[in-house]
C-alpha cells in the first residue's frame, strides 16, 4: 500500500463541527446514501466505487459537503482519494446521531428497492 498524504486541507477540527453543518448535510438522499455505504462498507472506499447514480461533478460537491460538515474525511493513498467516516469526532459531538441517521438510511434505501 502507498502512503497516506493530506492534500485536503478543509477538514473542519472535531470541536468546529456543529449539528447545523452535519444536519444541513445530510438533507440530501445522495449524501445519506454515501454516509450509509460508508458505514456499511466497514472501511475507506475510494470516491468512484460508491453506488451513487450522479455525474462526477455532482459527485464531487457531495463529497466536499460532507467532508466540510465533518462527517467525513478524505485523504489520497497514493493517487486513490478514499473517505472515511469521522464516527468518533461525530459520537463524541452528538452521541448517537450517526448512528441514527445511518439506520434511518439502511430503512430508506430498503423501501427503494422494494418499490422500484
Amino acid at each position: 500500500m502507498g502512503a497516506v498524504t493530506e492534500r485536503i486541507n478543509d477538514h473542519p477540527a472535531a470541536e468546529d463541527i456543529t449539528l447545523q453543518g452535519v444536519l444541513d448535510a445530510l438533507t440530501d438522499p445522495v449524501r445519506r446514501s454515501i454516509v450509509r455505504q460508508l458505514a456499511d462498507s466497514g472501511e475507506d472506499m475510494a470516491c468512484g466505487t460508491f453506488d451513487i447514480n450522479v455525474t462526477r461533478s455532482t459527485s464531487t460537491h457531495h463529497f466536499k459537503v460532507l467532508r466540510q460538515a465533518g462527517i467525513i474525511r478524505q485523504h489520497y493513498r497514493g493517487t486513490v482519494k478514499l473517505n472515511e467516516l469521522r464516527r468518533a469526532d461525530l459520537e463524541r459531538a452528538f452521541p448517537g446521531l450517526l448512528d441514527t441517521i445511518i439506520e434511518s438510511a439502511r430503512r430508506e434505501a430498503g423501501r427503494q428497492r422494494t418499490s422500484a
